[in-house]
């Protein structure tokens, strides 16, 4: 979960130091070698930001390799524990997808749909390895939800919000000063009005959340969804004041950086309640026997 969420921040540092071409090609960074060279076109310390985001990549693949080794051990030892296994190979699939989606970016050289599509992409491992945290202390049961139907399809649609203000997000990132590169073409849309149109959707993700507040907490709320709603408040909130100073500052890079590890702590604190809106039954003890097996031996 924290390589996932330091990848997308270590990328928004490339993207506002002007260092998305540093490395011109991939998966080498220049043609003919891996590694920065001395360059007549590309300031050093510009091939060493991108090349050391690269190699982030490598760390990030070796925890989400190591996420499945540890979910397969613990399938291997119950018998039975398939969902963390599942999520930890989609974690690595799309470690592995995002790469991919990293060098189309470079070669397409950082057009601004592309950028915004790597990030979207982050942003849902973010989620997965949330669901893969929780689905190694839990069983592997249908969800059995506390929070009712109308809670339910409200945190539906605090998902579905969550979604609409991390795109518009992207949008007006594209429209704005850092694109990765000084000569790579911008989304050419009024950068004010894209920044309403993401404001209304932070909007519509609190209302949704003060819903959720209005229905889940009047009933058998848990003491961890109440403390996990409280989280996402404070996240949420900081991350609407911080877009708010960043814009009346006209985008300053570090506020750029910080803004993208808020972004990160938005979807972590979502998934969080997400997770402690149901729970799916105590794991399998170590070496339990596979329900099947048990009723086989039974008879």
């Amino acid at each position: 979960m924290a390589t996932q969420a330091g990848i997308g921040v270590t990328g928004s540092v490339v993207r506002v130091t002007g260092s998305g071409l540093g490395c011109s090609t991939w998966p080498q960074c220049h043609k003919g070698t891996m590694f920065p060279v001395e360059h007549a076109e590309y300031e050093t310390l510009n091939q060493w930001i991108e090349f050391g985001n690269r190699m982030l990549t490598g760390i990030v693949g070796l925890v989400a390799i190591a996420c499945v080794l540890a979910a397969w051990r613990l399938h291997l030892e119950t018998g039975n524990r398939r969902r963390p296994l599942g999520l930890a190979l989609a974690v690595l699939g799309g470690t592995g997808m995002q790469g991919v989606l990293g060098g189309i970016t470079v070669r397409m050289e950082l057009l601004w749909w592309t950028v915004a599509i790597h990030f979207l992409a982050s942003a849902v491992l973010v989620w997965i390895a949330v669901l893969l945290l929780h689905a190694f202390g839990e069983g592997d049961a249908g969800p059995r939800w506390h929070v009712g139907d109308t809670g339910r399809r409200l945190l539906v649609a605090l998902v579905a919000a969550l979604a609409g203000v991390l795109t518009a997000g992207t949008f007006v990132t594209g429209a704005g000063p850092h694109g990765g590169d000084p000569e790579t073409p911008r989304l050419d849309v009024p950068i004010a009005l894209l920044t309403k149109i993401h404001a209304g959707a932070l909007v519509v993700f609190l209302g949704v959340l003060v819903l959720i507040g209005l229905t889940s907490l009047r009933t058998a709320a848990s003491a961890r969804f109440t403390r996990r709603y409280a989280l996402l408040w404070l996240a949420a909130l900081g991350q609407g004041a911080l877009g708010s100073v960043q814009y009346e500052l006209e985008v300053p890079e570090p506020l750029v950086s910080l803004h993208v590890l808020g972004s990160a702590l938005v979807v972590i604190a979502t998934a969080a309640l997400w997770c402690s809106a149901r729970d799916r039954g105590a794991p399998a003890s170590v070496g339990a026997e596979p329900a099947a097996a048990a009723a086989v031996r039974a008879e």
